[in-house]
């Protein structure tokens, strides 16, 4: 029968338990980097002008380099500032790597478990290639996890350097600049923390799907040696 067989089983057996912790902490790692957003803000004195506050916002993909601060610092301080200020970097490759790696990690997941829940007959009746396909499919994945995992932090690191950075051409007595703070990023340190908790996951998981795939069989044991024969008496 090809139909659909609903079986619990699987998820007391690793096969299934992994699969379901993979499909909830993927959540966790796309939406603590997916869904931040912050600002930086720095106050200013001008010499013989009232004092001002101006902030840049900035949120994903972390596209710094467009975060511009307002008011715009061009009407401050006898326009000590010819242009327009923003914050330096690009980070947005590495922030939506790990977001689309993410992303398709819970997808892949998901559709695995409706697998091994309903068609595990199926699964394991096709002469070894679903649990073959499933294999390469969760070291692959293993493999995107270490990069993104690894891009991402780095990144970060990056972001917090940039936000960190004072503000240019803030020259006493003229202007006089001040830090007035950074959103925190305690977000964005779980998600690295999740990417990596996924990492550790994934590569684990490989082993109990190899362990469905015809590779892994247990040997055969050794027939046992036929009996001589008797010489029959002359």
């Amino acid at each position: 029968m090809s139909g659909l067989r609903l079986e619990l089983g699987p998820v007391k057996e690793p096969l299934g338990l992994v699969r379901g912790l993979q499909w909830f902490f993927s959540i966790f790692a796309f939406a603590t980097c997916g869904g931040y957003s912050g600002a930086v803000s720095f106050w200013i004195s001008c010499h013989g002008q009232p004092n001002a506050t101006v902030t840049a916002p900035f949120a994903y993909p972390f596209r710094l380099n467009q975060a511009t601060f307002m008011p715009s610092l061009t009407n401050l301080c006898n326009k000590t500032w010819p242009v327009d200020v923003h914050l330096v970097g690009d980070f947005s490759s590495s922030a939506q790597f790990f977001v689309t790696v993410a992303v398709f990690a819970f997808l892949y997941s998901m559709a695995a478990l409706a697998v091994y829940l309903g068609y595990l007959h199926l699964y394991r009746g096709a002469g070894g290639k679903l649990p073959l396909v499933d294999f390469l499919t969760t070291v692959a994945f293993s493999f995107l996890w270490l990069v993104s995992s690894s891009a991402w932090a780095k990144a970060l690191a990056d972001v917090k350097t940039s936000t960190m950075a004072p503000l240019p051409h803030c020259l006493p007595p003229a202007a006089t600049c001040f830090p007035a703070g950074v959103t925190p990023m305690g977000s964005l340190n779980v998600s690295v923390v999740f990417g990596f908790l996924n990492l550790v996951l994934w590569a684990g998981s490989s082993w109990f799907v190899y362990k469905e795939t015809n590779f892994h069989r247990p040997a055969s044991p050794p027939s046992a040696a036929a009996p001589a024969a008797v010489p029959a008496a002359m």
